[in-house]
């Protein structure tokens, strides 16, 4: 959804690219999404040096964008960070559902490479980012759809277009 309206506001033809680390309860996965992200990152700035890049993830996705952004992710602390000669080339940092929002952490308050670049969003419901009460976990699992991803998207397209060369 965060994909689609991205496209939508931007009229630009993005790639998507899934993170490819297993996901489980302990997200002792996570170094491993981390690696993968980054090494994504270089390959694709090796191919096309000039291309922006959106980092984005959901709950544990949001776990791993942490990791990149340098940021322990909810006490997860394993896994490597995006190396400094690549921070250029990423436009935009969106996240949903992050543990590290219940720690008062987000990418955008704590990470010196990315923050400037990124959008934490976190449902008031939702237990996984969300330490107040009347939680719920279906606020969770459906309470980011359409409100939060287009909100992103709205952040991400106007990083994209200002990180857009224009010809005359």
């Amino acid at each position: 959804a965060f994909v689609d309206s991205l496209r939508q506001d931007t009229g630009l033809n993005i790639d998507a690219y899934g993170v490819n680390y297993p996901a489980g309860r302990l997200q002792l996965g996570g170094g491993d999404g981390a690696n993968d992200t980054i090494s994504r990152v270089k390959s694709v700035v090796q191919a096309c040096p000039n291309t922006k890049i959106v980092l984005g993830g959901y709950s544990q996705g949001a776990s791993v964008i942490d990791i990149v952004a340098g940021v322990p992710a909810g006490g997860v602390t394993w896994g490597n960070s995006l190396p400094a000669q690549y921070v250029d080339n990423i436009a935009a940092v969106a996240t949903f559902g992050n543990i590290a929002d219940r720690s008062g952490s987000p990418i955008s308050n704590q990470s010196s490479l990315l923050g400037s670049k990124a959008i934490d969003l976190c449902n008031p419901g939702d237990p996984i980012c969300h330490a107040g009460p009347g939680n719920e976990w279906s606020d969770h699992t459906n309470g980011y759809v359409p409100t939060y991803t287009s909100q992103a998207a709205n952040f991400v397209a106007a990083k994209l277009m200002a990180a857009r060369p224009y010809a005359p």
